[in-house]
């Protein structure tokens, strides 16, 4: 369980450092191609050429293998995590039984700690955690198989630390998969208060864990070592291991939460709902190592379809605020924001408390009205100007000044709408010359470094400027924005740049924009609408200078590494924790006392071993490192510097 256990004798069984890919990879890469004189040995078994000989004794295996003490176990299970991340939807093993045969194993593991330290046993744990996992990822009935056979007990202990964070990852994983079925959920939720509190909890501070247990110690964890790299990387691939792991831990602890979320039970609604959680989720966002998941976002908006959510969320400035920066932002997630924010303003009993709040949430819907496409979603600026309008209707009726004031440019806008629509084309067109005229103007009074006429000559425009012409329209945003950003107005640049994004085609692509958007979010502090805007501006400008041998500037590789370092996974946690300076052996205090003293006693005879101990890993070395890596990746590019 630690870096300091017990060495076992050199055998051919040690934890393999090669994949298997089907049944038949196990008995080929297995040291059994030697006379083998153990009985019941599962890499025999697995060459039986008798189909039914074989499933019966594989059977036999999987009910017997907790019950014996063997050195094979790990390799066993090593194969078997293999063959279960390779073919999860091959029914043969878990229709023999293996879902039980891990359950008693990981059961094992936890009663029994002399056992748990023997051999390579401390690897069985986790591996076994793991196939449950991946076998009932994707099919109900594995699924349904692993319930009956016992799983969840076992993955709960482990979920509580019983040994370490990461077997907690891959039971909130299993758990996960087996509340994401109807047939199963009810099984899971027969420890709903229990499980809610223990995710809820795992999720806040599973970063803070990873990085006190594991980055910032000098002497780590030798197994989690191992299965952070498959005892191949160096420290610098354990360090990206381990903030990709302990994203996925957050991630799927969220996932978890998320299946009590959707099934609207009003115990575990009201525990997710609690002030303090729903501020941390609004820090959740999966980050860079996995911005496949939704991460806080995703738990957001299920609790914007339920009352209690709802009611909850609005009270919080911080998650409405948090909501209304992802709207506007190149995020994957964009969309969720937007939606999250549509669902209060249609909820009559939310709809004021948002806006009488700080967070201006009108006025941000307001700069997407003109949004088209955004992913796979159609007509997004329609859908937020029908409930903008229907805000507007009721403000007339009811005559909230604030609300008014939020909705002034929407009313204006669909005048011009309306307006425009029985204007001719000639009339539209010299619109559009005149328009021009007065940006050129404004474009001679800014080279003038006169930045405040330009910006009111910029208005000026647009307001002449028909609202079919998105292009035109699109650069005098930017160009607005660029004057905002001069008179240190981040906001306004902020509201300006978005406009244009929206007038972009496609949506978010104008690289002006995105850069301009970017500088005015660095201005206000926030890294990570800015390293967004910054990644996107640098991959546009790289795509479309693809043939040429251009670079990207210097402004924009210090503005992504910066951002890069605030952003860093374990940017806050490093920050509040003190870096651990002497040996660190996690889960000490779950030893036997008989083996802290022989701990206590191999540290005395080793007192040389400092000379060779991996130095920890600092947030200067992570800064360090990263910058590094963007440096790399930006030569490669080969693009050009500008100047």
């Amino acid at each position: 369980m630690h870096s300091q256990m017990k060495k076992k004798p050199q055998t051919h069984h040690n934890i393999p450092k090669t994949t298997y890919n089907t049944n038949d990879d196990i008995t080929e890469h297995s040291p059994h191609n030697q006379l083998c004189n153990t009985p019941c040995c599962f890499f025999c078994i697995m060459k039986e050429q008798n189909p039914s000989l074989r499933k019966a004794k594989i059977s036999t295996c999987f009910k017997e293998m907790h019950q014996r003490d063997n050195q094979e176990h790990v390799l066993v299970l090593s194969g078997l995590w293999n063959i279960a991340m390779t073919q999860p939807n091959d029914p043969e093993f878990p229709s023999l039984g293996i879902f039980s045969c891990m359950a008693k194993l990981i059961t094992k593991g936890i009663k029994n700690k002399n056992w748990l330290l023997q051999n390579q046993n401390i690897y069985i744990p986790y591996y076994a955690a793991h196939i449950i996992g991946s076998y009932t990822m994707n099919k109900e009935e594995f699924s349904q198989i692993a319930v009956k056979s016992g799983v969840i007990p076992p993955l709960l202990e482990l979920l509580k630390g019983k040994i370490s964070w990461v077997e907690q990852r891959v039971a909130v994983r299993a758990l996960g998969h087996l509340a994401s079925y109807n047939s199963t959920f009810e099984s899971v939720a027969e420890y709903e208060t229990e499980l809610v509190k223990l995710t809820m909890n795992l999720a806040s501070t599973c970063l803070e864990k990873i990085y006190v247990e594991f980055v910032s110690v000098k002497r780590r964890v030798e197994y989690h070592r191992n299965l952070l790299t498959r005892g191949l990387g160096d420290l610098e691939m354990e360090n990206r291991k381990a903030e990709e792991w302990a994203s996925q831990l957050q991630c799927w602890s969220i996932y978890l939460l998320n299946c009590f979320a959707c099934k609207d039970y009003n115990k575990s609604l009201n525990l997710i709902c609690k002030k303090e959680f729903l501020n941390d989720l609004c820090d959740m966002w999966g980050g860079l190592m996995n911005n496949t998941s939704p991460g806080g976002f995703g738990l957001i908006r299920i609790l914007c379809y339920n009352n209690i959510g709802r009611k909850k969320i609005v009270e919080l400035p911080k998650v409405v605020k948090t909501l209304c920066n992802l709207s506007r932002s190149c995020d994957d997630w964009q969309y969720l924001g937007i939606d999250c924010l549509l669902l209060l303003l249609k909820d009559e009993n939310t709809r004021y408390k948002v806006i009488i709040d700080d967070v201006d949430v009108v006025s941000c819907l307001v700069d997407l009205i003109e949004l088209r496409k955004l992913g796979d979603k159609s007509n997004v600026g329609d859908i937020i100007t029908k409930v903008l309008e229907l805000l507007l209707e009721h403000n007339n009726n009811h005559h909230h000044y604030k609300f008014s004031t939020n909705l002034i440019s929407l009313d204006i806008m669909m005048v011009r709408r309306n307006k425009e629509k029985l204007m001719s084309e000639v009339k539209l067109e010299e619109k559009r010359v005149t328009a021009k005229f007065i940006k050129r103007q404004a474009n001679h009074m800014f080279s003038l470094g006169k930045v405040e006429e330009a910006l009111l000559k910029y208005n000026e425009a647009l307001n002449i400027c028909p609202l079919r012409y998105r292009n035109e329209r699109m650069v005098i945003y930017s160009n607005k924005a660029e004057c905002n950003l001069l008179l240190k107005n981040p906001d306004s640049a902020i509201s300006d740049s978005t406009r244009a994004l929206c007038l972009s085609n496609p949506t978010n692509t104008h690289g002006k924009s995105l850069w301009r958007r970017s500088q005015a979010y660095d201005m206000k502090g926030m890294a990570k609408e800015s390293l967004m805007d910054c990644i996107m501006f640098m991959n546009g400008f790289v795509k479309s200078n693809e043939n040429k041998h251009v670079k990207v500037s210097y402004h924009a590789a210090k503005m992504f590494c910066k951002q890069m370092d605030a952003t860093w996974l374990f940017g806050d946690v490093c920050s509040k924790s003190k870096v651990v300076d002497n040996v660190n052996i996690p889960l000490v205090e779950n030893l036997p006392c008989d083996h802290k003293m022989m701990m206590m006693e191999k540290r005395s005879f080793l007192p040389d071993l400092s000379t060779i101990m991996e130095e920890p890993f600092h947030a200067k070395e992570a800064s360090r490192r990263m910058i590094e890596r963007a440096r790399r990746r930006l030569k490669k590019a080969d693009v050009n510097r500008l100047t």
